[in-house]
């Protein structure tokens, strides 16, 4: 007898059965729902969390952030990262390393402003970001992770805005700390990673901020678990409340203004140096004439005596032409005096020493250079390492306040202080103050 031909409905239902089986064998092996442990939204038990407390904690980094921003864009500015590699030695930066302006002199105490500024907000928006990531941290474990291709940019957005958060704050406090225990630069490392950071917040900001406004508008301050507002933040069962949410705010307050209070004395200066309680420490200039804050000593960066001893010359040139001085012939030459600060990019800075020294401008007319010397090449002694040579704008060796000191506050500069002689020049980083130079070239550097 012949058989049946298979109709084209018998393997589709074949079909779905075998689908079935198969569902039901994932079924037995993967239960339904979330695995146990944090995916679940029942392990999360606190009251305090919800979109206010969220909002709240996200409006306030919005504003810091922010401020950050534009003063670490000021930071980076103010290295003239145009001039040479010099300067800036960060790798295939592109389009990122743009900047707007040349490093003006005056106000000369304008980078001690901003770089104040960048790092104490810095730390004292430590508190408000770790608690804007407790509050947020059951929705880092949602289930299942990625729900569609949307959800997944959204997903890797906040991967990127929580880890770039992290690196810049840690990276930024350590160098603060002065422990350089980077895996390279700290100037390369923090420049990319405040870009990776500030892409995601900007793709965060324009997907939150509407929600984040309406959370804090008067009315109910929280809203029931499930709904689309509560966004997965709310927890369906809480535990009973220990503290308000406007408690919790105001201890993460006390936590950002106590830092406020053992960091912000750096920068402001007077009897508030001492309360920086979290300065840098460890470079104990002594008192007297030389007694203020140094980041290297002479011995740290391998200067010997013989390098800064009677030996020691000093190199002008430009344009084919070269003077060779000695000591005491640059003590002969007319002394100026200028009252600047040391800023430097840890947040901290001196109080206004009282520097002098030759003019800039009197060493470049020496090998007939006049105002017009577009760059000039400062080189120290010092062997190798980050900034033992700067480049200088125009506008800043033109500057009458900008000189090759060779004495502060009426005394012969110490060695950590850059015998026999370092530049200063108003309103610029403390790095681009080189010490012990050696040799000034005007004009196009090689």
């Amino acid at each position: 007898m012949a058989s049946t031909p298979a109709t084209a409905s018998d393997s589709g239902e074949e079909g779905r059965a075998g689908l079935e089986r198969v569902r039901a064998v994932l079924r037995s092996v993967v239960p339904p729902g979330p695995p146990p442990g944090p995916t679940r939204p029942e392990f999360w038990r606190s009251p305090l969390r919800g979109p206010w407390l969220t909002a709240v904690f996200g409006l306030l980094l919005l504003v810091g952030v922010t401020v950050l921003f534009v003063t670490g864009l000021l930071s980076y500015a103010s290295y003239n990262p145009d001039l040479a590699r010099v300067n800036d030695q960060t790798p295939d930066k592109g389009w990122l390393g743009f900047y707007l302006f040349s490093w003006p002199t005056a106000p000369y105490w304008l980078y001690r402003l901003t770089q104040g500024v960048h790092v104490v907000l810095g730390v004292v928006l430590v508190p408000v970001l770790l608690a804007k990531l407790w509050s947020v941290i059951p929705k880092l474990f949602e289930w299942p992770p990625v729900r569609s291709v949307s959800h997944g940019i959204e997903r890797l957005s906040l991967l990127l805005l929580v880890g770039g958060a992290g690196f810049e704050f840690v990276t930024g406090i350590l160098n603060v700390q002065l422990h350089y225990i980077f895996p390279g630069s700290f100037y390369v490392l923090h420049f990319y990673g405040a870009w990776v950071f500030i892409g995601a917040f900007v793709v965060h900001v324009a997907s939150r901020l509407p929600r984040a406004l309406c959370a804090v508008r008067p009315g109910p301050v929280q809203p029931s678990a499930g709904t689309e507002e509560a966004a997965g933040l709310v927890p369906p069962r809480p535990a009973p409340p220990t503290i308000s949410r406007r408690g919790a705010l105001g201890l993460v307050g006390l936590g950002s203004l106590a830092l406020l209070v053992v960091t912000a004395g750096q920068s402001v200066g007077g009897w508030w140096r001492r309360t920086a309680l979290l300065a840098p420490h460890g470079q104990d200039p002594g008192s007297g004439p030389n007694g203020f804050q140094i980041n290297k000593t002479a011995a740290s960066v391998g200067i010997r005596p013989s390098d800064i001893g009677p030996a020691w010359r000093l190199t002008v040139r430009a344009s084919g032409r070269q003077v060779i001085l000695t000591r005491g012939e640059l003590l002969a030459m007319e002394q100026h005096e200028a009252a600047l600060p040391i800023a430097c990019v840890e947040g901290w800075s001196t109080p206004d020493q009282l520097w002098s020294g030759v003019r800039l401008t009197d060493l470049a007319a020496l090998v007939g250079r006049g105002t017009d010397t577009p760059q000039t090449l400062v080189e120290s002694v010092q062997r190798g390492g980050s900034f033992s040579s700067v480049v200088l704008r125009d506008n800043q060796v033109r500057d009458h306040r900008s000189l090759l000191a060779v004495r502060v506050n009426g005394a012969v500069l110490s060695p950590d202080h850059g015998y026999p002689a370092r530049v200063i020049v108003p309103g610029a980083p403390g790095v681009h103050n080189t010490k012990w130079v050696t040799r000034v070239t005007f004009g196009e550097p090689a």
